[in-house]
């Protein structure tokens, strides 16, 4: 069981988790990668074959027994394509289904928002929905084997989202909607480490590392910036820069050869391309199709960022949807070109999605698409 007591100290002790690893399988029979689109609106999650960029099938979350309001909003995905998992926001559920799409275990929470996998072990950290008045101060660690609560930690501020794993699995970090802080969390030991950030409230959305381990970057919705953390030690995160986006910066991504970030802008219809060795945008993309950019992955291979698009009315917080401009559209953008190279229709109100991660992806620049 991973310690429930915790301790704010100025430095924590780097550790593993320690439940049992998860074991290293190579995608599903040869299947080729899917990704997983939630559709918030619509109760529904839209199912996307990576390799042709063309919808597979559409989960109908109400025939396996939820309500219209289920609100699906995050997905994962297990490393060999095998189990995925969903948050619904209204439900109180976190769902583990198989690649045919049946439910095979889910967990009970409040308000479970995003997610994130642990690279080795067999862990499901889960974060809390925006959309709740004063969701609790508490991460949720998940054992994925079978969807049981191993822990709940306490990161002290209120409203924590953003949400991710060090690369090596030692820490988790998680950032606040509500104040101006980030908390770098020992799986362990259960130390959590708080860092202030300074400036106007930021509204920290997302997060995502380096796939060298060495910086984090994090949203800030309200700012319009995204912050850069030296995580070099882990424990101890390190403000470098702030860059400044276009207008409501959400999810962030770097390439698999971490040499770029892409982050899509909601309020703004924008992605933006930023090198990660000057930490300066270098490129603002433009497309018919994004409106309001809200989730972000890329491919397996590294050659294509994917963006959902939710295309309706109403503020990035505005979680309760049901103002639709247009149909819910996947974004797929040729990572060499940065040219899009489809648009794939999906259902109302596209939020979290997300692809396989191998364990092991090529460091080279990704090939043409």
């Amino acid at each position: 069981m991973i310690p429930a007591r915790l301790r704010v100290v100025a430095l924590a002790a780097a550790g593993l988790g320690c439940a049992a690893p998860v074991p290293a399988q190579s995608p599903a029979a040869g299947a080729p990668p899917r990704l997983y689109v939630a559709n918030q609106d619509a109760a529904t999650v839209s199912v996307i074959d990576v390799a042709t960029n063309t919808a597979v099938t559409t989960v109908d979350l109400r025939t396996l027994g939820f309500a219209d309001n289920a609100r699906p909003h995050h997905t994962q995905v297990e490393p060999d394509g095998r189990f995925w998992y969903v948050t619904l926001i209204g439900a109180g559920k976190v769902l583990k289904l198989d690649r045919e799409n049946r439910v095979v275990a889910s967990a009970t929470m409040e308000v479970p928002g995003l997610m994130a996998l642990h690279p080795t072990e067999d862990l499901l950290v889960v974060g809390r929905s925006m959309s709740a008045v004063n969701p609790p101060s508490r991460l949720v660690l998940l054992k994925r084997s079978d969807m049981s609560v191993a822990d709940e930690i306490d990161v002290f501020f209120p409203r924590p989202h953003a949400l991710v794993w060090d690369t090596r699995g030692e820490r988790a970090y998680v950032a606040s909607l509500g104040v101006n802080q980030l908390a770098s969390v020992s799986v362990k030991s259960g130390e959590v480490k708080l860092v202030d950030v300074p400036g106007a409230p930021h509204s920290f959305t997302q997060a995502a590392v380096s796939p060298d381990g060495k910086w984090l970057v994090l949203t800030a919705q309200l700012t319009s910036e995204l912050a850069v953390f030296d995580v070099t030690d882990p424990a101890a995160p390190r403000l470098q820069t702030m860059i400044a986006l276009a207008k409501g910066p959400f999810e962030p991504a770097f390439t698999p050869d971490g040499r770029w970030v892409y982050v899509t802008d909601l309020d703004a219809n924008r992605i933006s391309v930023i090198d990660a060795q000057k930490w300066e945008v270098v490129e603002t993309l433009q497309h018919p199709a994004l409106a309001q950019p809200h989730g972000i992955a890329v491919s397996p291979d590294g050659r294509v960022v994917y963006v959902s698009n939710r295309h309706q009315s109403g503020g990035a917080h505005d979680h309760e949807g049901g103002k639709p401009t247009g149909q819910g559209s996947v974004v797929a953008i040729c990572v060499a070109t940065r040219k899009v190279i489809a648009v794939v229709p999906v259902g109302a109100y596209a939020a979290g999605i997300s692809v396989p991660v191998p364990p092991r992806r090529s460091a080279s620049p990704p090939g043409p698409c």
